[in-house]
């Protein structure tokens, strides 16, 4: 999964692969559209662990039912998306 010009590219885990292919193609795409927030404002979702100061880069974008959980890989300038939690 890749991004536009002006943001940085997103790679899926295995396991967050697996679980994009088995959800239904609406969250999909709420997927993508996260992921492509995301991307241009890397730091813009909340922190997973706001009080662990060495845990900045892992981040949480949830909306509504769906959450991504993704590391910013500042060396690469990419985001990896650890994983994916649809409850919908």
């Amino acid at each position: 999964m890749t991004t536009g010009p002006t943001g940085w590219p997103a790679r899926l885990s295995p396991k967050a692969a697996k679980i994009m292919t088995g959800l239904p193609a609406h969250a999909q795409g709420t997927v993508r559209d996260v992921l492509d927030i995301a991307s241009r404002t890397p730091w813009g979702w909340p922190a997973w662990d706001p009080t662990d100061p060495d845990g900045e880069d892992l981040r949480t974008a949830a909306v509504g039912p769906l959450t991504v959980v993704y590391w910013i890989n500042r060396g690469s300038q990419r985001l990896y998306v650890i994983d994916i939690v649809w409850l919908g």
